[in-house]
């Protein structure tokens, strides 16, 4: 009897462990392609989490949400400004258009997690609204420079 409830206990604590695993940035960057589709991209970065059961996510899964969130802040200080401060013209449009993908990546994992912190009976609707509104600013530049090419940038980091 002590085995098959210690069984149980072990699946039971397994299936309610968060769906994302530890990645680099540079497995989840949606930086480089195109402009125009970074919502697209972005959310399927995240397409392992149920979005119609948010109420169910964990705190591994929130804790790797604003890891992306931590670690794309990062990239956008220590890589792209840096890099779009050092060029011009065209090279530099492209570092800001994968820039702006950076930008919607992070905000899109931020609205994710607030999304379930709501679903889980936080108020944070103050702070979707805010949020939301950068991430459609954000997607608004993108779609202005659908199909021109964006600039991958190498980061080296880590999701938790």
């Amino acid at each position: 009897m002590r085995f098959s409830l210690a069984l149980v206990a072990a699946y039971a604590a397994f299936a309610q462990a968060g769906v994302f695993t530890k990645q680099n940035y540079d497995d989840i960057s949606i930086s480089g392609g195109v402009a125009g589709n970074a919502q697209e991209e972005a959310l399927a970065v995240f397409s392992a989490l149920d979005m119609n059961n948010l109420a169910a996510a964990d705190k591994d899964d929130i804790d790797f949400l604003k890891s992306v969130n931590s670690i794309c802040n990062k990239a956008e200080k220590e890589a792209f400004n840096t890099a779009i401060d050092d060029a011009d013209g065209e090279e530099a449009d492209a570092l800001q258009r994968g820039k702006i993908k950076n930008k919607v990546l992070k905000l899109q994992a931020t609205m994710i997690r607030l999304m379930i912190e709501q679903a889980q009976g936080e108020d944070v609707s103050a702070d979707i609204a805010k949020e939301q509104k950068k991430l459609n600013n954000n997607i608004k530049q993108d779609e202005e420079e659908a199909g021109k090419p964006s600039t991958f940038l190498s980061f080296d980091a880590t999701t938790k």
